[in-house]
C-alpha cells in the first residue's frame, strides 16, 4: 500500500481532536459515559456494492462526553452541547468487508428539552478487510485500510433514571470512505437501531450558568484566501495517485455570530485528471479525446459558515466557469470543517465531491481578513 494511503488521513483525526481538547483544556466540565449496541441494515447507494449486502451489520459505539456550563457564548448559543471523543466497533456481516474500527470526535446537540441527542462525529476507521486486486478483489467498498468516516446519532436520551444510571434509544448512521485517496471506493453507509445505557461521572448535576447570550453581531465583508492540498486517483484501479491544488478566494458577511455566507472561486489543478485523459485517449479512441485537453478547471461558488468556538462548519456549491474535461458534472459539492487560530488564520479539511460521488479530500491553510 501507498505510504500516504495509509497516512494520509491522520490529520484530519488531529486536526478534530486538537478542536476538543484544546477547548477542553480551559475549564473543568461535568461529564458522562455512553455505551449502545446498533443492528441495522447497509443502505443499497450503488448497484455495485449488492453482492457486499449479506447480513445485519452490528456493533457497539462507546462515548465519553463532556458537558458544557454557559460559561462561554457559544454554549448557551447552541444549548449547552456536549463535546468528547466516540469509539465504535461494527462486523459489516460480509467475508469480503470484514468488521471495522473507529475513532471520532464529536459534538452532541440537545432538543425537546434536552430529551432529545443528535450527535455528528468525524474520524478515521480501520477496516480489517480491505480490497486486494488479488486476495479480496470483491471488496470495491474500501479500497485502503485506513479510511474517513462520519458517524450520526439521533436518541431520545434520560438520564439519572437509577442513580447515576440513564439510558438512551434510537437511529445511528456510519460513513465509511476513504474520499478517492485510493481506488476503489464505492464507500458503505450503515442504517441501524441503537439502544444503551449512560453514566455520569459526577454525583451531582451539572449547575449551568442558564443566561443566554445574543446571536447578535456586526462585522464587515471580510475576504478569505486559501490553499488546499491533497492525493487522490480515478475510479480506475491502479491509474496512480497524484497531488492535487485547489486555491481559493472569496468573500463572506458574517450575519450573526453563527451563520457566514460566502461567494467566491476555486482554480482546480487536478493530476489525476490529466492522467484520467491520457489513459482515455488511448483506452477509448472513440471518445474522441486527443490527450492534450486542458486537465485545470475554475468554479464559482456560493457557501454558509456555521460558527461553533473556533470550529465552523462549511458547505458549498460551486458551478464550473471552465471545463475542457467533462469529467462527473458542471456542478460541485464541498463540505467540512474549518479550525480557527487566533482570528485571521484557519486550517480546513474538507471534502469535495459531485452529488453523492466524492473527489478528494482537501487538507487546507487560509487567512480571513
Amino acid at each position: 500500500m501507498n505510504p500516504m494511503a495509509r497516512f494520509g488521513f491522520f490529520p484530519i483525526i488531529f486536526f478534530l481532536f486538537l478542536t476538543v481538547f484544546v477547548n477542553g483544556q480551559e475549564q473543568k466540565y461535568y461529564g458522562d459515559i455512553d455505551v449502545s449496541y446498533f443492528k441495522g441494515n447497509i443502505a443499497k447507494h450503488n448497484y455495485d456494492i449488492l453482492h457486499l449486502i449479506t447480513g445485519h451489520p452490528e456493533g457497539l459505539i462507546i462515548s465519553w462526553n463532556r458537558k458544557t456550563d454557559g460559561s462561554e457564548d457559544w454554549h448557551s448559543l447552541y444549548n449547552y452541547p456536549d463535546y468528547g471523543v466516540t469509539f465504535t466497533y461494527q462486523n459489516l456481516k460480509n467475508e469480503y468487508l470484514g468488521e471495522n474500527f473507529g475513532l471520532y470526535a464529536h459534538y452532541n446537540f440537545y432538543f425537546l428539552n434536552r430529551n432529545l441527542m443528535w450527535r455528528i462525529g468525524q474520524g478515521l476507521a480501520y477496516t480489517t478487510h480491505p480490497y486486494d486486486k488479488e486476495e479480496n478483489y470483491r471488496n470495491i467498498a474500501f479500497g485502503t485500510q485506513i479510511l474517513s468516516s462520519t458517524m450520526m446519532m439521533l436518541q431520545y436520551k434520560k438520564e439519572r433514571i437509577a442513580g447515576r444510571w440513564g439510558g438512551q434509544a434510537g437511529l445511528s448512521l456510519i460513513h465509511y470512505s476513504n474520499a478517492n485517496v485510493k481506488a476503489p471506493n464505492t464507500s458503505v453507509n450503515s442504517i441501524t437501531v441503537s439502544v444503551g445505557l449512560n453514566y455520569q461521572l459526577d454525583a451531582e448535576p451539572l449547575e449551568r450558568n442558564l443566561e443566554r447570550m445574543s446571536n447578535r453581531l456586526a462585522e464587515r465583508v471580510r475576504f478569505n484566501f486559501v490553499f488546499r492540498s491533497g492525493i487522490n486517483e480515478s475510479d480506475i484501479i491502479d491509474s496512480g495517485q497524484y497531488a492535487f491544488y485547489v486555491f481559493s478566494a472569496y468573500a463572506d458577511k458574517r450575519i450573526n455570530k453563527k451563520s457566514a455566507f460566502q461567494l467566491g472561486t476555486d482554480v482546480f489543478y487536478s493530476n489525476f485528471l490529466k492522467e484520467l485523459i491520457r489513459y482515455r485517449s488511448i483506452a477509448f479512441p472513440e471518445d474522441g479525446l486527443t490527450g492534450s485537453e486542458d486537465y485545470k478547471r475554475v468554479g464559482l461558488f456560493a457557501g454558509h459558515e456555521l460558527f461553533i468556538n473556533k470550529l465552523s462548519v462549511v458547505t458549498q456549491f460551486g458551478y464550473y466557469v471552465y471545463y475542457p474535461y467533462d469529467f462527473e458534472g458542471r456542478t460541485y459539492l464541498r463540505a467540512g470543517l474549518k479550525r480557527y487560530f487566533g482570528d485571521r488564520i484557519f486550517g480546513a479539511i474538507t471534502l469535495k465531491a459531485h452529488g453523492a460521488k466524492a473527489e478528494a479530500v482537501e487538507l487546507g491553510i487560509g487567512i480571513r481578513i
